[in-house]
């Protein structure tokens, strides 16, 4: 389906030239750093982490967002093996993210294994690796600002609780009859299940693993970047029952998507045979994407 150009925008990247950005990238991780330094979004921040947000929540409209479900939650972009993507991601760096310059299969690893470690079930030792997968977008072309970052309801007002939420002024929904109020398209206490995410990763892992996985690893993957509701408590006017349910198996996940960085870097080679186990534990040789 066709889109505008400045939806298609995919800046290389961000303004910035490559001897710039290397060197932003080259500062951004910090082996054993701590908790208390990880997600911090201020004054402070690198410029290209919030130049990616200013695009980010320029164009993450509801009918942005839309448009790209019908394009890619129907799963038509063909088959691969749980490996296959994640031999890719090691060619992507988040540019939302500025905690790590890790390989993105070393974050996977960082983040099951250390779930592992603490004698957690298969399923989500299986879903930490996983939980990025849905980077793979970046394959078709999308920009990373549509991929990665923080994620958000579309359709109702935008919460202040969002990361930098002043870059919503450009978003055309910010003023719209409908989408910007409260509730927006929804009814109170729909349910999350009922309400549409900013377009990226964790919608798109989370519809590709729908079959195969139990709900509580469902609402990690479709969930686990939506800071503005697990980690500040936004948008509880449209939870209901089960979403709270959900939101304890999402904090139990969120700990380790952030904290797990900080460790040594895993052995893939030592690891691999166990990863091969789980794969076929739950999931086919190849997967629809």
């Amino acid at each position: 389906m066709a889109t505008s150009s400045a939806v298609n925008e995919n800046p290389a990247p961000l303004g910035k030239d490559m001897e710039e950005w290397d060197e932003f990238l080259g500062g951004r991780y910090k082996e054993g750093k701590s908790e208390t330094e990880f997600r911090q979004y201020d004054e402070k921040v690198t410029p290209g982490v919030a130049e990616f947000y200013r695009q980010n929540h320029k164009h993450q409209t509801f009918d942005y967002v839309i448009t790209k479900e019908k394009e890619y939650f129907g799963l038509k972009k063909g088959e691969k093996s749980v490996w296959e993507a994640a031999e890719f991601l090691n060619t992507l760096v988040d540019d939302s993210d500025p905690d790590t310059d890790l390989t993105q299969i070393e974050h996977l690893l960082q983040t099951s294994e250390a779930i592992r470690r603490d004698g957690h079930p298969r399923w989500f030792v299986l879903t930490g690796f996983i939980h990025d997968l849905g980077k793979v977008l970046c394959l078709y072309g999308e920009p990373q600002w549509g991929v990665v970052g923080d994620t958000f309801p579309v359709g109702c007002a935008y919460s202040d609780k969002i990361v930098f939420p002043e870059y919503f002024e450009a978003n055309p929904d910010l003023n719209h009859p409908v989408y910007s109020t409260k509730y927006g398209i929804y009814e109170p206490n729909c349910g999350l299940d009922s309400v549409h995410m900013s377009f990226g990763h964790d919608g798109y892992i989370y519809e590709v693993m729908k079959p195969y996985l139990p709900e509580p690893a469902l609402a990690m993957l479709r969930y686990h970047s939506f800071y503005s509701w697990h980690r500040h408590g936004a948008y509880r006017h449209l939870m209901n029952g089960h979403d709270e349910e959900m939101l304890e198996w999402v904090n139990k996940f969120n700990p380790y998507d952030l904290y797990s960085k900080g460790h040594t870097k895993p052995n893939l080679a030592e690891l691999k045979p166990y990863y091969d186990d789980l794969f076929a534990e739950f999931l086919p040789a190849k997967v629809a994407w």
